[in-house]
């Protein structure tokens, strides 16, 4: 396994220590120095193509966004709340005050966060959480403003070169994330990177029907003479169909990555013209051979509802991808028919399958806030994992604060959050259809 990491130049070393861990994992390292350099370094560790997965901080991914392939496993490391204590806790050791204080690129959750817990002043406390296209200029008139406003001993600083442009105006405390927080998302990206690995090779089942009875044997030996099912099990099944048994990226290769239908569908394989011609199709993957022709059959179920040769996959984890054809849209990526899962999954910096399951809770919610541990919970994750979530959301805009709550007497509020998903999957279908086409 190949996994690229950008970083800035002076924080290898720190790169390096969080992933000394990891067994069975080599790294392409992508270093610069100056911002202005990431877009180049990033093309260069493309260039290769042998990569299975990237980590990069937020500048950079910033940056360099657009240029990541949109199958490519993309982890975005940042600063935590811990790496933020840390930072206090330096300007304490030093005998600086924790107040007034300007602090950029975490967000005012976070700040909110450890500033209750270590019973700080927040009205003392100004804050510039991260955008995209954020400039060192502006990191640096921010913290500029509230020194000649409030006279700080210190700021608190993500940003490499604030330090060089503030010029000894204040001392720059860095709140780097350390290599335990590295750690933890370089851990979740391999992990995600096997599991893909791992759907790729599990079998699938595919059933293909035709719209006439006895047509089945034509039907399957169609299917046999295509090159890529050469090695698949195909036998006839039920009184108009035939089923498939492959790897699950044999069939995924057949649809060109489950946008169109196989050749043998428009009656182009072996000149079989009469017995593909309207045939549909529904691919299955789950965690057995039965399970996945139940998913396969509900899935050509739904091909048959369009009407037309169309074909539809349907994953054990509530994935929906279809219509598949040349009548059909491109490639949309539905759960309970939502569209435009694919983009907004690559937007994000998820995948298309956890798009999903957020975009059916959300439904389930009905407009309900969620906290941060009820979404961990709902989706089977780890409360840091959960909280981690929420921040990924946030940066995509797919999530907004909605208060908080406070269940027990003792302890700190809960911030709670409603979800956004569907309403920016209804302007991606608004968008597309004002320009006349799908972003995929």
């Amino acid at each position: 396994m190949r996994i690229g990491l950008v970083v800035h130049a002076g924080h290898r070393e720190r790169f390096a220590e969080a992933a000394r861990t990891l067994t069975g994992v080599s790294f392409d390292w992508a270093a610069y120095e100056r911002e202005e350099q990431i877009r180049d370094r990033v093309a260069g560790l493309l260039a290769s193509g042998s990569l299975d997965g990237m980590l990069l901080g937020l500048v950079p991914f910033s940056r360099a966004r657009d240029m990541i392939p949109a199958g490519l496993p993309v982890a975005v490391t940042r600063s935590a709340a811990l790496d933020l204590a840390l930072a206090w806790a330096r300007a304490r050791g030093n005998g600086w005050p924790a107040t007034p204080v300007s602090i950029d690129t975490f967000s005012d959750e976070t700040v909110a966060e450890v500033a209750t817990a270590l019973d700080l002043d927040r009205s003392a406390i100004a804050t510039l959480p991260f955008e995209a296209g954020q400039s060192i200029a502006d990191v640096v008139a921010f913290h500029r403003d509230h020194l000649a406003r409030h006279g700080s001993r210190y700021v608190i600083s993500v940003r490499t070169g604030v330090a060089a442009a503030l010029d000894g105006q204040a001392a720059v405390l860095h709140a780097l994330a350390t290599p335990g927080t590295i750690r933890a998302d370089l851990h979740e990206l391999v992990l995600r990177v096997r599991r893909r690995r791992a759907d790729e090779q599990r079998f699938a089942a595919a059933v293909f029907r035709t719209p006439e009875t006895g047509t089945r044997a034509a039907l399957r030996q169609a299917l046999r003479d295509v090159p890529e099912l050469a090695d698949a099990w195909v036998e006839e099944h039920g009184a108009r169909g035939v089923v498939a048994f492959a790897p699950a990226a044999v069939f995924e290769s057949l649809t060109g990555h489950w946008v169109s239908a196989p050749i043998a569908w428009h009656g182009k394989a072996s000149g079989a013209a009469t017995p593909t011609e309207g045939a549909v199709a529904g691919f299955g993957i789950g965690p057995s051979a039965r399970r996945s022709v139940a998913l396969a059959e509900q899935a050509a179920d739904r091909a048959e509802q369009d009407g037309t040769s169309a074909a539809y996959l349907i994953t054990d984890e509530g994935v929906m991808i279809g219509p598949m054809g040349a009548s059909g849209p491109a490639l949309t990526y539905t759960y309970r028919q939502h569209g435009g899962l694919e983009s907004l999954a690559a937007r994000a910096g998820l995948s298309p399958a956890t798009l999903s399951r957020l975009a059916a809770l959300e439904r389930s919610l009905a407009g309900r806030p969620i906290s941060p541990s009820e979404l961990a919970t709902s989706l089977g994750i780890t409360d840091p994992s959960g909280r981690r979530l929420i921040r990924k959301l946030a940066d995509a805009d797919l999530v907004s604060q909605e208060g908080s709550t406070q269940p027990y007497h003792k302890g700190r509020p809960t911030r709670l959050y409603r979800l956004a998903i569907g309403s920016a999957l209804a302007a991606g279908e608004h968008v597309a259809t004002s320009t006349g086409g799908a972003d995929t």
